[in-house]
């Protein structure tokens, strides 16, 4: 038995091998951190609603609703390098409660933003959420990968992913009815009214969005208690430690990942793919709205609810064929055919583009998990396995700088149809990745993974 594959720690029925996978996947404990994936999915999907609500009440152009991504996606970028020394000090279910625990803050920060009714205010509580998001983040998604035996880690990953799309339906379904409402048009509505009377109906507005998260405080509380509770294994790899027995530092991590050139790619192609799709999610709802004026705010979120359908069954369909082939050959043909249906978004001057903005997410599907589980497949040195993925968590930051070019563009241009050629061009990069990760795959198979 080599060194990797000795094991260093049994408990209540799994065995934990040196390189901080397990022999088996304990399932109570798989299903609970996969519980909490589509938790940060209602979260993201909200902000959809969110931008359309603050854009009237607030009266913003596109670039400026941008700021709710921004300060949304900033927060990830910011707390992923300390999740993992939270990680690396303490332990993957530690830093999972610390996401939890801010989770709650943020959700809680907008009962005192509705009555300041300030944009501000409303973006220092999204802040907040994003901080608990980003621990949540660095840590399931590669503890995901971990419960269990390695040759299954990117299936583990894909199967716990594949629940964030029914937390986005969840939360874009919480918007549609509890923030939308009976609200009509809500920018029609604004658009008549002067001074006093726009402030209150515009505070009245922002009453509305405190009810969804409500709902999403009680799950919080209840998860975290059923975590507090429940024993989790450590999952963290022993085997390659230094000479001197102690971890790498961090400067050491970024030396030795620095010279990981498929590593760093890795980080930019997930870069420009969280980019692409908040991008496209964020302003789905106004390219309805702009297209057909006659429909409400309430009847353009239901196209989000179809986006997320269709990501969902994207991601069913991608787990199916990447099981039976070349993970890096499904997603070309998937990420080409994106780039197809963003070029007839952007340029078909009908409805029928918002049909195609929702087609696109069905190619979205299995993009975010792969690239991260294929990512991580790089870093050989187990040591630097936390650290390695808070640096692909960072990559999320795409989602508050890719969203704002899109508002500025659409501004220049005065037309938020044109605009989606931002994200056309952001999947034509995440083809090319693709592409070439599939030719490396071919000249090099024995480094493939069964299943990947």
């Amino acid at each position: 038995m080599n060194n990797e594959n000795h094991v260093v720690e049994e408990k209540r029925g799994w065995k934990q091998l040196a390189d901080g996978y397990l022999d088996r996947t304990p399932i109570f404990q798989f299903i609970l951190v996969s519980l909490i994936f589509p938790l940060w999915g209602a979260a993201a999907s909200l902000n959809d609603i969110l931008i359309t609500q603050f854009k009237s009440v607030f009266t913003l152009n596109d670039a400026s609703t941008a700021f709710v991504q921004s300060a949304f996606y900033g927060g990830y970028f910011l707390i992923a390098i300390p999740a993992s020394i939270v990680i690396k000090k303490k332990s993957y279910k530690f830093a999972i409660m610390m996401g939890l625990i801010f989770y709650i803050l943020g959700c809680g920060m907008f009962f005192p933003a509705s009555r300041v009714a300030t944009y501000t205010m409303f973006l220092a509580a999204i802040f907040a959420i994003a901080v608990g998001l980003s621990f949540l983040e660095t840590s399931c998604d590669t503890y995901s990968s971990m419960l269990g035996p390695k040759k299954h880690a990117n299936i583990r990953l894909n199967i716990s992913q594949t629940l964030v799309p029914l937390g986005d339906m969840a939360g874009i379904i919480l918007g549609k009815y509890l923030i939308f409402g009976s609200v009509g048009n809500l920018s029609e509505t604004m658009s008549h009214m002067h001074g006093a009377e726009r402030i209150a109906y515009g505070e009245k507005m922002l009453q509305l969005t405190l009810q969804p998260y409500k709902y999403i405080l009680f799950i919080l509380i209840l998860i975290l208690l059923i975590l507090a509770l429940t024993p989790m294994p450590k999952s963290k790899a022993v085997s390659l430690k230094s000479q001197t027995g102690d971890q790498p530092s961090l400067l050491e991590t970024f030396k030795y990942l620095i010279k990981n050139s498929r590593f760093k790619k890795g980080v930019m192609a997930q870069f420009i793919y969280v980019g692409m799709q908040t991008t496209v999610w964020s302003f789905t709802i106004r390219l309805a709205l702009d297209l057909n004026h006659s429909i409400t705010d309430s009847d353009a979120s239901t196209f989000m609810i179809y986006s997320y359908i269709a990501w969902f069954i994207g991601k069913l369909c991608a787990n199916f064929l990447m099981n039976r082939f070349s993970l890096t050959k499904v997603l070309t043909i998937y990420s080409a055919l994106g780039t197809v249906t963003l070029i007839l978004t952007t340029f078909i001057p009908s409805m029928f583009a918002v049909w195609m903005a929702i087609c696109t997410s069905f190619f979205f599907g299995p993009e975010w998990p792969t690239i991260y589980a294929h990512t991580l497949d790089t870093v050989e040195d187990k040591r630097f396995t936390e650290t390695a993925g808070a640096f692909i968590v960072m990559a999320i930051v795409g989602g508050a700088v890719v969203p704002a070019i899109q508002g500025v563009v659409s501004d220049l241009t005065s037309s938020m149809q044109f605009s989606f050629i931002v994200p056309t061009i952001c999947y034509v990069m995440v083809t090319i990745y693709f592409l070439f990760e599939y030719r490396y795959d071919l000249k090099h198979p024995e480094l493939i993974s069964e299943n990947s």
